[in-house]
């Protein structure tokens, strides 16, 4: 009896651990990565801590998104970009990449936190990333009359990047990319960072918003 009672109970525990496993989501293997000088918005909620945040843009957003959603700060992507941005994320919608989960950095304000930036000569922009991956890597900017008051379009980004480069070196798990600073910026704008995986390795493309000030 003791050992057909053993045997049952083994049998339900394995159903149940297989029920279980269906019911909670497996973690990706790694994650990867953000803008982090000049902090982007996700990364700068992140550190402002998801639960008390600091700043009325990120109480906005973590209102529309919970906040869940920032802990996920390396991970604003999507798997098969392949280099089609623009006809994958729609207009408005470039800060979450187009995917409803993070729709709250999507916000037009005109209080996110913003890094100030020099108005000319040599900066070092920097990536922080939690996984390395080969890739190409462009930081675009917005035109002059941006308002960030209304939702960014790509036709509010100027029309080439201003840094462009494969494989950016890398120190203390953060990618150096040192750029000029696009000529002519004063006040308010946003640097649009895209960070495309190259095939074989994978299809997948990561981006970040960067609020600045010149």
């Amino acid at each position: 009896m003791a050992k057909r009672r053993s045997v049952a109970l083994a049998a339900l525990f394995g159903v149940g651990a297989v029920f279980w496993s269906l019911l909670v989501p497996v973690a990706p293997a790694s994650a990867h990565g953000s803008m982090s000088n000049p902090t982007s918005r996700i990364h700068n909620c992140w550190r402002e801590n998801p639960e008390t945040p600091k700043s009325a843009a990120c109480k906005a957003a973590i209102a529309v998104g919970d906040s869940w959603v920032v802990y996920d700060w390396d991970e604003v992507n999507l798997p098969n970009a392949n280099g089609k941005h623009r006809q994958l994320i729609p207009d408005g919608k470039l800060c979450s990449a187009g995917r409803a989960k993070y729709q709250g950095f999507d916000l037009p304000r005109a209080d996110w936190v913003a890094t100030k930036l020099p108005t000319s000569g040599a900066f070092t922009f920097r990536y922080l990333y939690t996984a390395a991956h080969p890739g190409l890597w462009e930081l675009y900017i917005t035109k002059d009359g941006y308002d960030p008051t209304k939702l960014l379009r790509w036709s509010d980004l100027e029309a080439t990047p201003f840094y462009r480069q494969m494989n950016p070196p890398t120190s203390g798990n953060v990618y150096q990319m040192n750029a000029q600073i696009p000529p002519g910026k004063s006040g308010r704008h946003l640097i649009y960072a895209i960070w495309q995986r190259q095939l074989p390795d994978s299809a997948e493309a990561f981006y970040s918003c960067s609020d600045v000030i010149f």
